[in-house]
């Protein structure tokens, strides 16, 4: 495929067009012509990236590519309606939260929130999320990753890819940053500060990320409290462990003693938006199994690791995973009023006057129950 741009505007003639042209020997800025070759025809491709600096032709050639409007992340957003209820609404709401999750965007909070308030990061993880369900045959996004911080777009080029690849359909992605090409892995590249095309043969592998777990303090979930959908009082016992890259704290879980099932319960796992979709969290919460079955929590024993969640797309990688098997499924909320009736006996039991008809439970997560199995079974 070649492209030709030739991009016409009159020759203004005004006193300062005319005094730039006699200052730096300007003759015309009203015509620029580019030719691009792209040899995309005679291979299997989902996502091409063009790349280069601002002003180098990179929405001219984008737009001529599948003849088709450009695909805006931020735009046809109903600012009174949630994001999962404006992401693809006659769709299976599994395929929703699993698109919001693929892209990174697994902070449950904000799905709750209309698009107009979220973060630039959130609302380009959103539009991502939105394009995915979707999944047009062709598209073109232009602006790709230019308006959030770099390392959100990275993670964000990453989970995007590897989410576009599991359906059908061509992509082509504009961006003036080159920090993004070994995140995204396209199968194409074509730079257009160079005029070069390449494929992904050419590409160096994706960056690794090491992640490095401590033992701290339970004051450390303060950090982490803003992103966890729960609201809780601080578990038993427990012992909270904080996953660092670089320098930066990205994901937490405290770990209590359940000893009475042989076994040790995991809970408040929290990624931080900026990481998910890296697969940080599985990464993590292996690890922290595999640490507890290796004897080396607390009491040195080898237990299992017990791990309740209610949010679909984590459900679906453990269920997916041979490290972890399904223990149990609890598809409705538990009813308080079993517990307060339990707690009106024994009240009554040792004649105190207090009549308070409290209970515990009371909610409606569909909460299911995974136990680590480890590296050998």
């Amino acid at each position: 495929m070649i492209i030709k741009i030739e991009n016409r505007c009159s020759d203004y003639n005004s006193y300062r067009a005319a005094r730039v042209k006699s200052l730096f020997n300007a003759e015309t800025g009203c015509n620029w012509d580019h030719t691009a070759e792209l040899p995309i025809e005679n291979f299997d491709w989902k996502i091409g990236l063009i790349v280069g600096p601002s002003g180098s032709g990179k929405t001219s050639i984008g737009s001529r590519i599948f003849q088709k409007p450009i695909y805006d992340l931020y735009a046809g957003w109903d600012i009174d309606k949630p994001i999962v209820d404006c992401i693809a609404p006659d769709n299976d709401f599994n395929a929703v939260t699993g698109a919001l999750s693929a892209v990174g965007l697994g902070d449950v909070p904000a799905w709750l929130r209309p698009f107009d308030i979220l973060s630039n990061g959130e609302k380009f993880r959103a539009g991502l999320a939105r394009l995915v369900c979707e999944q047009p045959a062709q598209a073109v996004v232009d602006e790709f990753t230019s308006v959030i911080d770099r390392q959100i777009a990275k993670i964000g080029a990453q989970a995007f890819g590897k989410a576009w690849q599991r359906g059908t359909g061509q992509v082509v992605l504009l961006s003036c940053h080159y920090d993004i090409i070994e995140w995204l892995q396209p199968d194409w590249v074509y730079d257009t500060a160079e005029a070069r095309f390449y494929t992904r043969d050419c590409l160096r592998q994706r960056p690794t990320i090491e992640l490095q777990i401590y033992k701290v303090k339970g004051s450390a979930f303060r950090h982490f409290k803003p992103h966890y959908y729960l609201d809780l009082p601080h578990p038993v016992a427990a012992e909270y462990f904080v996953g660092i890259i670089g320098n930066e704290p990205v994901c937490h879980i405290a770990v209590c003693p359940l000893f009475t099932a042989k076994a040790y319960r995991a809970t408040r796992l929290v990624v931080m938006p900026e990481w998910q979709g890296a697969g940080i969290g599985m990464r993590f919460l292996n690890t922290i199994g595999q640490y507890h079955l290796d004897g080396r929590g607390r009491c040195g024993y080898k237990l299992p690791t017990f791990f309740h969640t209610s949010h679909p797309q984590l459900c679906m990688a453990l269920r997916r995973s041979d490290k972890w098997m399904q223990t149990g499924a609890q598809l409705y909320g538990d009813n308080k009023v079993k517990s307060a009736l339990s707690l009106k006996r024994s009240r009554d039991k040792k004649n105190i006057s207090n009549r308070a008809s409290t209970g515990y439970g009371g909610h409606f997560r569909a909460v299911q129950a995974f136990k680590y199995i480890g590296n050998d079974n």
